[in-house]
């Protein structure tokens, strides 16, 4: 059994395995577990900027057999997570079975089924493995993404211009003038950050998003999204009750310079963010929508405003990658994420994946859901439907899905949480 990736994902895989007895190899690129919660060293490419902290509350980030310290503030900094997962792996005895500080480059299905797994370890050499299963849990989104046309003058821009993975800490721009563009959860994490030290932060937002903070009625969302009195609501009471409960905290996004979405809530991913709205009150943080054209150190927005900039941070999202498996999956002909319950490719048996998922609430619940399944069927305890039961499962979902979310890859992987939850505990195919 092959396991690929340590991050929460990762871990909650390896632990629902190991508590089953089931012998597993773990390989993490990493030299250590976290994922994206640990801060990258020298020479690393990837997310996890000083200010980073979750948005989710540490009762439902937490794993459910080893609760985040109470010591622990509501929303622990990516420190303390990446801390707690360490822990976690110690305490589970999951370290002895990964091998960190190797990359997978390929896995292929052979002739009678098993699989093939090509890594590179730390000393450079390349390994060829034979797996009964593999499970990716290495994440969904690892490649950043740029607008596919820049704006016009873009190669005469002055300033420097980065993604999101590449920005570590604000200190950097000190008293220097930025330019964030998006209205994703790392663009507001990032705007706020920035505005303690540059000269100028501009937030440059093309649509709108819900943006949420992270309580209402004093409660945390996620918490909120878990509880079984809201799961019990129909979407539009779900939606009326949130909507009301943001008019009261925050009023309207059009209230500070922000475009309202152009789509109801929960039709969408949502960004949460407390520390917005505060910066932009203050003065710290000056919406403006999309960049129109750059010259020189110029930036021209679509309203016709300009400022001079001396960065721009690029908040454009990721694309889901997966470099080392075959093209076609698990994104299949039409575009979108096709797995029987988000996690079983019917096509190739013996592949699974675990953490592909983007929920209405905390990831964490739904990441052991997944992974307890995937160990009962692998335990012999559940079985998959025969194919044409997992293809018409998917191609329910994703008409279901669609109706709400639309057509995209990212609404492929949306889930709720609770009923979600539900549905795997509840797999008919037991045996």
């Amino acid at each position: 059994m092959c396991v690929i990736g340590a991050g929460p994902s990762g871990l909650a895989t390896a632990h629902a395995l190991a508590s089953r007895g089931i012998r597993f190899v773990g390989l993490e690129r990493a030299p250590e577990v976290g994922g994206l919660w640990r801060q990258p060293g020298a020479g690393e490419r990837g997310p996890g900027y000083r200010s980073l902290h979750i948005n989710t509350a540490k009762e439902v980030t937490g794993f459910a057999a080893f609760p985040m310290p109470d010591s622990y503030p509501a929303y622990p900094r990516h420190t303390q997570v990446a801390a707690y997962l360490r822990s976690f792996a110690e305490w589970a005895g999951l370290l002895p079975h990964i091998e960190f500080g190797t990359e997978v480059l390929s896995v292929r299905q052979d002739s009678d089924g098993s699989w093939l797994v090509d890594s590179r370890g730390s000393d450079g050499k390349t390994l060829c493995r034979r797996f009964a299963r593999v499970i990716v849990a290495s994440g969904a989104y690892a490649e950043p993404l740029l607008p596919d046309t820049l704006p016009a003058g873009a190669g005469s821009f002055t300033g420097r211009m980065l993604h999101a993975i590449d920005y570590h800490d604000a200190r950097e721009f000190e008293d220097r003038r930025v330019v964030v563009v998006g209205l994703g959860p790392s663009a507001v994490d990032i705007a706020a950050d920035l505005s303690r030290f540059a000269a100028q932060t501009v937030i440059s937002v093309r649509r709108g998003l819900h943006v949420i903070p992270k309580q209402l009625y004093g409660m945390s969302c996620d918490i909120i999204a878990e509880a079984p009195w809201f799961a019990a609501m129909s979407m539009t009471e779900r939606r009326e009750y949130i909507e009301q409960a943001l008019l009261v905290a925050r009023g309207r996004l059009s209230d500070y310079g922000l475009p309202e979405p152009d789509h109801p809530l929960f039709s969408s991913a949502v960004t949460v963010s407390d520390e917005i709205f505060s910066r932009i009150r203050h003065g710290a943080v000056t919406p403006k929508p999309a960049i129109a054209a750059l010259d020189g150190e110029s930036v021209r927005f679509a309203d016709g405003s300009t400022v001079e900039a001396d960065a721009i941070v690029w908040c454009t999202g990721y694309r889901m990658a997966h470099p080392f498996l075959a093209d076609g999956c698990p994104i299949g002909p039409s575009g979108r994420v096709e797995l029987y319950r988000r996690i079983v490719a019917p096509e190739r048996p013996g592949l699974y994946f675990v953490g592909l998922i983007r929920p209405v609430g905390a990831l964490t619940r739904s990441l052991e859901a997944q992974a307890d399944w995937v160990a009962r069927l692998i335990a012999g305890e559940a079985e998959l439907p025969p194919y044409e039961g997992m293809r018409q499962e998917i191609d329910t979902y994703l008409e279901s899905i669609a109706e709400r979310y639309g057509h995209g890859l990212g609404a492929s992987v949306q889930i709720d949480v609770v009923p979600y939850q539900r549905e795997l505990q509840r797999e008919p195919h037991t045996v």
